[in-house]
């Protein structure tokens, strides 16, 4: 029994462990310097910075300067954030500024109730 819970255990923590060396591509479209896009940029940056610095990278998008760029990751609103990897692909709308709700959705702490 102690062997099948060490055993577990051993894998949680290799699961862990992977899950801290992963690395995250983002893309935030914005449209133009809104005050809403601006707090997106701040407030992703700071999220990345403190959950996951030095694995991510994250690519800015303005749509007003390239609009085609939103059609290959369907963005129908901005700001927009993007997950591209690790996989599944994610979308987050708004000024990302519910930082519970976006480290939940990518993964990095327990959902939300």
């Amino acid at each position: 029994m102690n062997e099948l819970y060490q055993a577990g255990t051993e894998s949680m923590e290799a699961a862990a462990q992977a899950m801290n060396s992963e690395f995250f591509v983002f893309r935030l479209y914005l449209a133009g310097p809104t005050p809403q896009g601006c707090r997106a940029v701040v407030n992703i940056r700071f999220i990345c910075d403190q959950h996951l610095k030095g694995r991510y990278e994250l690519e800015v998008i303005d749509l007003l300067e390239n609009p085609v760029r939103a059609k290959a990751d369907e963005v129908i609103a901005a700001p927009t954030l993007v997950k591209i990897s690790p996989l599944p692909a994610r979308r987050f709308i708004g000024d990302l500024s519910q930082t519970g709700r976006i480290l939940a959705g990518l993964g990095l702490e327990a959902p939300l109730d």
